[in-house]
């Protein structure tokens, strides 16, 4: 592993590689793909151990992937955990926490599923806007 390699959880391994979790947990347990072991003793991949996945499969619908978001202009960006996700229907509600402050989020329950957003994750809160409010509290 590289000095400054970037540890992956399982679940970020395969939205990376546009697999599934599944077969993440396999290719771990048939000793196929390489990993540390954190002292809870749970998975992460380095980055420099799917580089080589990538490069395989060179035809991988880049387009369908969310990836494509991932580099964006917008620099009102709040980077913080993700404490609840709730789908119901057509929609999600995702909350995440940003240190003791909270902000939700209503987005489409396609786009919490296409994320895999899960309870503990880091996400971002990007907001577009062409004015911000001020409030003396």
């Amino acid at each position: 592993m590289a000095e400054a390699d970037v540890l992956l959880t399982p679940r970020e391994a395969a939205a990376t590689l546009g697999v599934s979790y599944a077969t993440i947990k396999q290719w771990i347990l048939h000793d196929q793909l390489k990993t540390i072991k954190t002292p809870g003793g749970h998975h992460r991949v380095p980055q420099s151990a799917i580089k080589p996945l990538l490069k395989s499969n060179p035809n991988r619908a880049r387009v369908e992937s969310r990836e494509r978001f991932r580099t964006v202009s917008g620099r009102n960006q709040l980077v913080g955990k993700v404490i609840d996700v709730k789908i119901s229907g057509f929609l999600a509600k995702v909350v995440l926490a940003i240190g003791d402050q909270q902000i939700t989020s209503i987005i489409t329950s396609d786009a919490a599923r296409e994320m895999q957003l899960r309870k503990g994750q880091t996400a971002a809160a990007l907001m577009k806007s062409t004015e911000v409010m001020i409030v003396r509290v």
